[in-house]
C-alpha cells in the first residue's frame, strides 16, 4: 500500500484510518501487507530503523537522495526519508498555501515506492491511494513497463475523495521524468494541466472508492469534477468499497480519551461525558437536559459549513447546544468563531486538530451533524452510531449507505432549509427519551469494522491476480 498518509504516523483525515487499519484486517485473509509513505519532519524515527541506506530517485540530471526506515508496527512499514522534500511544518503545505513543488515531492515518493518493492518487499499489487500516489501507474506503464521486477504485478488505485486532484502544470511532466506521450486525454491531460488523480485513473489496473453510493456519484457530472467522463470509460474495473472503522480505538467501553465508559446495555456514563463536555467546552449545565449537537470535520465548503451559516440563528431557536472541533479554509474557520461570539452559551469552537477532544464529542453529544456536500465515505458518522450518538447527516456518498431510518436522520436537498428540517426532526424526537435511548441501541448494534471491507479488498486482490 502506498499513501501520503497512515495512522498513527502522519494524519489529517479518514485516509490515514484506512491505512492505518485495513492491513491488519487483510491479514486475516492470508495477504501480507506493507505500508510505504513519506518521513515527515513530524515522524519520530527513534524507534525507527534504517534498511536501506541509499536508494537515490534520478530525474534526468537532478538526483533525489533517498534513504528508507522501517517503523515498529504489526506489519512493515516504510518511511521514505529525503529531508529537503518531507521534513516541513505541513505534509502538503502551509498557511493554506500548497508547496509548490508538490508535483516533485510525490513523485520522488512514488519512484522510492517503487525502489521499495525493488529491494525490500517484493510485492503482487500495488495498492495505491488518492492523488500522491497516482503516478505509480503511469510509471509502470512507461518508464518501468520492461523492467522484469515489475513483471506481472497490478495496480488497484483507490480514490478516497475525488475533488483533490493533484493539479499541475504540463512542464511537471519533464521535472519528473515521465514520458511526455501520458499528456493526453486518455491520459494525464486535464484542461491544459497535467493531473496525478487522473494518472492513477487512467493507468491503474482497477479502481475503487470508499462506498458503493459514492462510486456511482463519481461518474455523474454533478460529483465527477470533471473526471466523469473516464469513470464512465472505466465503470467494469470501478469497485465501491465500504470503508471500515477501528472498534479498538473507537468504542466508548474502552475509550481512554472519554471520561466514563458506557455501552448498549449501559447507558449511564453518556451523561457524564455530555456533563463533562459542556463544561470542557464552557457551555451552561442547563444544557444537560437539551440536545447536544457535536461536529468534528474540515471547515470546507464539502462539509455543508455553508448551508449550516444559512440557519444558524434558527437551529440554536430549537433550543439546542452546538460544540464544533476543526480547522480548514480561513472563512469558515471564522464563521464558526463568529457563531460562537453571536451565540454565546450556545454554541462554542475549537479550531485545530485535538483526537482526545474528537472521541469526547462523540461520547458527550447527543446528536452529530455531517450535512455533507458530498461524503465519499466518512468514518465520523460510523463512530456516532458506535457511541450512541445519533447522526443527522445529507443522503450522499457512505453517508447514505451507513445511516438509516432507525439510526439517525437524512435529508436530501443540498440547501439549510433541508438540514434545518432534519435536525427539527431529530430534536423532536429527542424528546420521547425512551424511543430515543431506542435509536441510539440501535445504532451502537451496526457493525461496521473492517472484516467485511477487508474481504472485499481481498477477493478484489485476487481477481486482479488472476487475470
Amino acid at each position: 500500500m502506498i499513501s501520503s498518509e497512515a495512522a498513527p504516523f502522519a494524519k489529517t483525515g479518514g485516509l490515514a484510518d484506512v491505512v492505518g487499519s485495513l492491513p491488519s484486517a487483510l491479514r486475516s485473509f492470508g495477504d501480507e501487507v506493507a505500508v510505504v509513505i513519506p518521513r515527515y519532519g513530524s515522524i519520530d524515527l527513534k524507534n525507527a530503523r534504517r534498511v536501506w541506506d541509499n536508494l537515490p530517485v534520478h530525474f534526468g540530471p537532478v538526483s533525489y537522495p533517498v534513504s528508507i526506515y522501517q517503523a515498529p508496527a504489526d506489519y512493515p512499514v516504510y518511511l521514505v526519508d529525503c529531508p529537503p522534500l518531507y521534513d516541513r511544518k505541513g505534509f502538503y503545505g502551509e498557511s493554506g498555501m500548497d508547496y509548490p513543488d508538490n508535483h516533485i515531492r510525490f513523485a520522488v515518493f512514488c519512484r522510492a515506492a517503487l525502489g521499495v518493492a525493488r529491494v525490500l518487499f517484493r510485492t503482487d499489487i500495488f495498492h495505491c491511494h488518492d492523488w500522491q500516489t497516482g503516478l505509480v501507474p503511469a510509471y509502470l506503464r512507461t518508464t518501468f513497463a520492461t523492467d522484469p521486477t515489475f513483471l506481472g504485478c497490478r495496480t488497484l488505485f483507490t480514490i478516497h475523495n475525488l475533488g483533490y486532484q493533484g493539479l499541475f502544470p504540463k512542464t511537471a511532466l519533464a521535472e519528473v521524468a515521465l514520458d511526455p506521450a501520458v499528456y493526453r486525454p486518455d491520459g494525464m491531460e486535464f484542461f491544459g494541466r497535467v493531473s496525478y488523480l487522473k494518472a492513477g485513473i487512467q493507468f491503474a489496473d482497477a479502481l475503487s472508492t470508499v462506498s458503493p453510493t459514492y462510486a456511482r456519484e463519481i461518474q455523474t457530472p454533478e460529483f465527477g469534477f470533471g473526471l466523469d467522463d473516464c469513470l464512465r470509460d472505466r465503470a467494469s474495473v470501478l469497485n465501491g468499497i465500504l470503508n471500515g472503522v477501528d472498534y479498538a480505538e473507537w468504542s466508548p467501553q474502552t475509550d481512554p480519551h472519554i471520561p466514563a465508559p458506557y455501552s448498549a446495555e449501559d447507558l449511564g456514563g453518556k451523561a457524564t461525558c455530555k456533563r463533562q463536555l459542556l463544561e470542557e467546552f464552557g457551555l451552561p449545565a442547563a444544557g444537560t437536559d437539551r440536545p447536544l449537537l457535536g461536529m468534528v470535520s474540515r471547515f470546507t465548503r464539502q462539509k455543508g459549513t455553508g448551508i449550516l451559516a444559512e440557519i444558524a440563528a434558527q437551529m440554536v431557536a430549537e433550543d439546542v447546544y452546538l460544540v464544533a472541533l476543526g480547522e480548514g479554509d480561513p472563512e469558515y474557520e471564522d464563521f464558526f468563531l463568529r457563531m460562537q461570539q453571536e451565540h454565546p452559551g450556545r454554541i462554542a469552537a475549537r479550531i485545530g486538530f485535538d483526537n482526545g477532544l474528537a472521541h469526547r464529542i462523540e461520547a458527550g453529544a447527543d446528536i452529530f451533524l455531517m450535512p455533507s456536500h458530498y461524503e465519499p465515505c466518512g468514518l465520523n458518522q460510523i463512530y456516532s452510531l458506535h457511541y450512541g450518538t445519533v447522526p443527522v447527516v445529507r443522503a450522499t456518498g457512505g453517508l447514505d449507505d451507513t445511516i438509516e431510518e432507525g439510526t439517525g436522520f437524512k435529508f436530501a436537498e443540498y440547501s439549510g432549509e433541508a438540514l434545518l428540517a432534519a435536525v427539527r426532526a431529530a430534536v423532536h424526537a429527542f424528546a420521547d427519551r425512551e424511543s430515543w435511548q431506542r435509536m441510539m441501541r440501535r445504532g451502537m448494534s451496526k457493525d461496521f469494522s473492517w472484516k467485511m471491507s477487508a474481504a472485499a479488498y481481498s477477493a478484489l486482490y485476487r481477481r486482479l491476480l488472476a487475470r
